[in-house]
Formats: structure tokens, sequence, C-alpha cells
């Protein structure tokens, strides 16, 4: 399995929110721990309000914070919401494409029971479980 960068980024931030889940993180200072620009963490972050996971708001003691308790957000749903727009596979997607072996493939039900076993895996774990430490959460992430 292999996830995007969309999906990567957005899991570093609110590994970095839930370290102080109390406070705002404005899009400039998570932009700049994570080296990424403003732009693609503000498309990340508007994905994470709409899925319900930060609440924003804009102006001087504004910022992104976390919606409620990290101990109560999922690991798979978050990789959900994050992966909503991308399939594992070409078929998987949307609108299938041309596949020449669409009615005898046995491939793609392994494939969708292999997916469905990351994500129940990730499903055992919270935010709670990976947010960096308090005492780090000023040093980036690698």
């Amino acid at each position: 399995m292999r996830l995007t960068s969309f999906t990567d980024y957005g899991l570093r931030a609110l590994m970095r929110m839930a370290s102080a889940p109390e406070r705002g993180f404005s899009t400039a200072e998570l932009s700049e721990e994570f080296d990424l620009s403003r732009h693609h963490l503000s498309k990340i972050m508007q994905r994470l309000a709409q899925g319900g996971i930060v609440t924003t708001r804009r102006g001087g003691g504004g910022g992104a914070m976390l919606a409620r308790p990290p101990a109560q957000i999922g690991l798979g749903d978050l990789v959900r919401l994050l992966e909503q727009d991308q399939a594992l596979v070409a078929c998987f997607g949307p609108v299938p494409g041309a596949c020449t072996i669409e009615g005898c493939c046995r491939l793609k039900a392994r494939l969708r029971s292999a997916e469905r076993a990351f994500l129940a895996d990730l499903d055992r774990s919270t935010l709670a479980d990976i947010a960096l430490p308090a005492t780090q959460a000023s040093t980036p992430v690698a």
C-alpha cells in the first residue's frame, strides 16, 4: 500500500496538532515545520474540516484545531477521508478503465481484501497513539 503525499502530510499535521490539542495551528506554522507549500496544506486542512476532523478560524488567534480529542479520531477514518479520491488500482475508481480481464480477474478480490485488512489494522489505532510527544512538538517529524 502506498499513501499519497496528501495523506502523508495530513497525518503529519494531525500528529503535530494532537501534541497540543487545546491550541490552534496556523497553516504558516505547519507548512514551515513540514517544508510544505501553504497552498497544499490549506487544501489538506479544508478536507479535514469538511470531514469534521478539524475546525478552522481565520484571523489573529485563529488557525486549525482538532474538532474532538485525539483518542476519538481513528487512523483508518483519517486515511479513508484523505485518500477518498484515490483508488488502490484503476479498476477500483469511479470510472473503471478499459480492463481486458474484467470478467475473469481474480486479483481484484484479493486487492480489495488486502485494502480492507490494511484499513482494519489502522482502525485499531487513534490519533492519540501517534501524537508527537509534547516535549518534541516543535521538532519537525522525519
